[in-house]
């Protein structure tokens, strides 16, 4: 049986950060370290137009001092909205508060006609340029270095300096090339293990040709857990989802949330993912409460090796 990391996403959809029987940040930050699990993950989803969303920079820091071996993640950080310089002193923050926990996530947005977009003047077009801009700038930033801004006409040093965590870099594999560019890792998400698997061969084989490292690849996702109507609405209504407002055929969308009826299914679901390439694998559940969910995915981790 392969091995493979298991990640849990904090709290962060409407329904969950609504529920009074969702815990709050640090508390399921604890929760997600005492279940076993690798890592917990936040994501970026501040729209700016009243859906309940916290920024994850700052929900991240709420996370580093309760918990002590967990890693943090950004899944994922939009990047063109963010300044690098003030990107990479929350990054370097982050990295000091969790002793170098951090896993930094990050995508061009995928939401660049939302208000807070707008209101940062912000521009739709454009977007995988400045990511390229600000992820190369990040590195001498973080880690302390001094950095000319010839526009500016200035000279920027931050301190304290900290290690430059690890990139993942979301999308589909038309972002292999900024991965194999910035040496990252690829952080996909809804794609079957059959179709990570072809994926994952084709950038691993790029970075072979290149004479680079083989990426490692971290995979995101939905998951449907446990049976009955709630887990049949949740399915039809994320494939729904998937097809009028994503585009994404309906055949690709019916492969792409992960089914699993009992822990022992998910284990199994989680075993082949490894086998298709994936290190990781981040997910949450679509129709069940958040602690419900972390405790399915718990004891689904307790059954793969260590």
């Amino acid at each position: 049986m392969s091995t493979i990391d298991i990640g849990a996403v904090l709290p962060t959809a409407m329904k969950e950060l609504t529920d009074t029987r969702t815990p709050g940040v640090a508390g399921a930050a604890v929760a997600v370290e005492e279940h076993g699990l690798e890592s917990l993950w936040f994501a970026d989803l501040v729209l700016g137009d009243g859906t309940p969303a916290l920024e994850p920079a700052l929900t991240l820091a709420a996370t580093a001092p309760v918990t002590r071996r967990v890693r943090l993640g950004f899944g994922v950080l939009s990047v063109p909205p963010r300044p690098a310089p003030w990107l990479a002193a929350q990054i370097a923050t982050l990295q000091h508060l969790s002793a170098n926990r951090l896993l930094l996530g990050v995508g061009i947005g995928g939401f660049p006609g939302s208000p807070l977009w707008r209101a940062l003047g912000v521009p739709a077009k454009g977007r995988g340029r400045a990511t390229d801009a600000t992820l190369e700038l990040l590195p001498p930033l973080v880690t302390g270095e001094d950095v000319r801004f010839e526009e500016a006409d200035t000279t920027l040093r931050l301190a304290p300096a900290a290690p430059m965590p690890p990139v993942l870099v979301g999308g589909t594999e038309k972002a292999f090339d900024r991965i194999l560019r910035l040496g990252a890792g690829w952080f996909p998400s809804l794609l079957s293990p059959t179709d990570l698997g072809a994926a994952a061969s084709r950038l691993r084989a790029r970075a072979e040709e290149r004479g680079l490292p083989s990426p490692p690849v971290t995979v995101g996702g939905h998951l449907i857990l446990g049976t009955g109507s709630s887990a049949r609405k949740a399915y039809e209504s994320l494939v729904r989802q998937l097809v009028e407002e994503h585009g994404v055929p309906e055949a690709e969308a019916a492969r792409s949330p992960v089914l699993a009826r009992t822990p022992e299914e998910l284990a199994e679901l989680y075993t082949a993912y490894a086998e298709a390439g994936a290190d990781r694998v981040v997910a949450g559940a679509d129709n069940l409460g958040w602690e419900e969910q972390l405790d399915f995915i718990g004891q689904a981790r307790a059954l793969l090796p260590r």
